[in-house]
């Protein structure tokens, strides 16, 4: 490619992908769409194929032969400081969500992808090639090696997505709202933020409004100096002024009482504070992450919660999707939890095949949480290396007998999962009930037993 083909009108694109199927899908889907593109199966070949001749957008897998996209992204962008790249991966993890976006990257995207993400992502980065007017500085992208290892694991877009969001507001002073069930979490994507970001060597408090009442939190927040109240002996330093240059986490700010809202508006607003008692007040820099498992736009409407606190809260917010709308992760957390317990205890634990479907089955109400806690009581109680299906729904039914019969997906119990994958190994042996009990990971005389349930529930 010569320097003449970096037409703002038609910009040329590079795509680099070890999958030559998904490869040939992605140079044909861009070639229909009027895209002139050139395709590469290498790192090695997509660093010679730059060293030489600048793109304006270059496509390329994350995770390829000896190198990486990360290696493509530097050289693209050395090489043309305009280019936009777009990385692709089926294993994202927020430390190279955090490196690419640190680098430069246009854009990130998880496999496996809808082929119109891909069309609107090119298109957009096409837009971005034609209208801009100033070149980017060429110069060596922040080492991001001292990064710390995310505790956050997942695969999934919708993960991804949260490592974008990390990634992008990280280093800015805007105020974040998390929203997202019970045991998604939230406070731990606000720990990522905050030590992703400039933050990281001052203070991150956390704060559950809901376990305070109005009084209370509000010296909690803002200090008391003393004589303010009953019992207040002494001059009291507020979380805020505590946090300064730091991050406050307000967990819970749906159950805060609506006779405090107003002044937290007025401290998002103003960035100051002033002792209960005090007609002192003063700045504090401090940055705010709020956190809700409530419907705040419904508890602005039943007038629960303020409309102008809700709009000063939503300069950034992050919606977390339930497991159970990401089970494509459910395997990806376990083998990152165990993993982590086994660096901690040394137990060797894993889950037998027909329990990690089971685990894939389930709706997993307590979310993350609630995996973790599974995990853990596993390997500290099991007695042996592989958990099977049947421990594996025990111990689920043991921890919390109000989940042994919540709806899955399918609307089934933890007990009609297991039959159901009972009933598909039968099929699958032609009834043989010796070789389904070994491929269940159970004895054959426990097989006849819960098959002699199943037939007594059904008649």
């Amino acid at each position: 490619m010569t320097p003449g083909e970096l037409n703002p009108a038609n910009p040329a694109v590079l795509v680099v992908e070890d999958d030559a199927a998904l490869c040939l899908t992605m140079v044909t889907l861009l070639e229909a769409e009027g895209f002139r593109v050139e395709s590469v199966h290498s790192s090695a070949e997509a660093l010679d194929r730059l060293s030489s001749n600048p793109f304006p957008i270059v496509v390329s897998d994350i995770y390829l032969d000896e190198g990486t996209g990360l290696d493509v992204l530097r050289l693209a962008l050395a090489v043309e400081p305009r280019c936009s790249v777009i990385l692709v991966t089926g294993k994202g993890s927020l430390d190279t969500v955090l490196e690419a976006t640190r680098a430069g990257a246009f854009d990130y995207i998880a496999k496996p992808f809808p082929l119109e993400r891909l069309s609107r992502t090119v298109h957009n980065a096409a837009a971005a090639w034609s209208q801009t007017q100033q070149v980017l500085a060429d110069e060596t992208p922040d080492d991001t090696s001292d990064s710390p290892a995310s505790p956050l694991a997942g695969n999934s877009s919708a993960m991804v997505e949260v490592y974008q969001f990390i990634a992008k507001v990280a280093d800015s002073d805007a105020t974040v709202l998390l929203e997202g069930e019970t045991g998604t979490g939230k406070e731990l994507v606000a720990g990522l933020i905050h030590q992703a970001g400039a933050r990281r060597d001052h203070p991150m408090i956390v704060v559950d409004c809901g376990s305070l009442p109005a009084s209370l939190l509000e010296a909690e927040l803002f200090g008391a100096v003393r004589g303010a109240y009953t019992g207040a002996d002494r001059d009291r330093r507020g979380l805020f002024e505590a946090a300064d240059g730091g991050t406050v986490f307000l967990d819970e700010i749906g159950e805060m009482e609506l006779s405090f809202q107003q002044r937290l508006l007025r401290f998002l607003q103003e960035r100051e504070i002033r002792p209960l008692g005090s007609s002192a007040a003063r700045k504090v820099d401090v940055r705010v992450i709020a956190a809700t498992n409530r419907d705040l736009r419904q508890f602005v409407s039943e007038k629960k919660f303020r409309e102008d606190l809700w709009y000063r809260l939503q300069v950034a917010t992050l919606r977390l999707a339930p497991l159970r709308e990401r089970k494509e992760d459910i395997p990806v957390l376990i083998g990152h939890f165990l993993a982590s317990l086994r660096a901690r205890s040394g137990r060797q634990v894993r889950l037998s095949d027909a329990a990690l479907a089971a685990a894939r089955e389930y709706s997993w109400p307590g979310n993350v949480r609630q995996l973790q806690n599974l995990l853990e009581r596993l390997a500290i109680l099991h007695p042996g290396p592989v958990v099977e299906q049947s421990t594996l729904l025990e111990t689920l039914a043991a921890l919390d007998p109000a989940t042994a019969s919540p709806a899955g997906p399918a609307g089934g119990s933890l007990s009609s999962v297991e039959e159901d994958h009972i009933r598909k190994v039968l099929e699958a042996t032609h009834g043989n009930k010796s070789r389904a009990a070994e491929i269940l990971g159970i004895e054959r005389k426990t097989l006849y037993r819960k098959l002699e349930k199943m037939q007594g529930e059904s008649s």
